[in-house]
């Protein structure tokens, strides 16, 4: 029952991220959008999102903390990296080439930040494309867990759309633009 609630969850946050993925699609034709199409325009949007801000944010500004008990801002994305890794090893079956490292401890420049989440995402570009309605409700090992494949692979998007959050807080804090607010602003021109 836990398993379903927490589907359920996710869905709804998928859902309401959905519309959002979409809305450049606005003149279009209807679509029908199946959760993993859906699944994946969510990861296509958040690995955008993530990678524009690490790239965005000046080397300077790489270590800023807003207080000294949370992660700078570098740290977020090896925190990001690691999940990133970890859910999609998880999804795809394969070992994960990041265990035993922290990309949150192991880096300490601008470049070996983007370079993990980089590293990241294309390691999970796979397992997202490959992913259909029907594998995503195939039950797979997570930890001492069993889940769907799917959820596991929604909830690295919701993950990664929470540290995107947080990272757009800490850009606004070195007054500058989210890249999601920047698209955005620009599509209202």
């Amino acid at each position: 029952m836990k398993v379903a609630s927490c589907m359920c969850t996710g869905l709804a946050v998928l859902a309401l991220a959905a519309p959002s993925a979409a809305s450049g699609q606005m003149n279009q034709q209807p679509q029908t959008i199946t959760f993993a199409t859906g699944l994946q325009r969510a990861w296509a949007t958040v690995k955008q999102n993530m990678m524009e801000a690490a790239e965005k944010m000046p080397e300077e500004n790489y270590m800023f903390e807003p207080n000294p008990e949370i992660r700078n801002f570098g740290e977020l994305f090896g925190h990001t990296a690691n999940a990133q890794f970890n859910a999609c090893a998880t999804a795809s079956g394969q070992a994960n080439p990041n265990q035993g490292k922290d990309q949150e401890l192991l880096n300490k420049s601008k470049a070996e930040y983007v370079a993990a989440l980089k590293a990241s995402i294309d390691f999970c570009d796979p397992a997202y494309a490959a992913l259909t309605d029907g594998t995503a409700m195939e039950m797979i090992k997570q930890g001492n867990n069993t889940a769907a494949r799917g959820w596991v692979l929604a909830n690295n998007v919701i993950h990664s759309n929470e540290m995107y959050g947080t990272t757009s807080v800490y850009m606004r804090l070195n007054n500058l633009v989210p890249p999601s607010t920047e698209r955005q602003m620009r599509s209202r021109r």
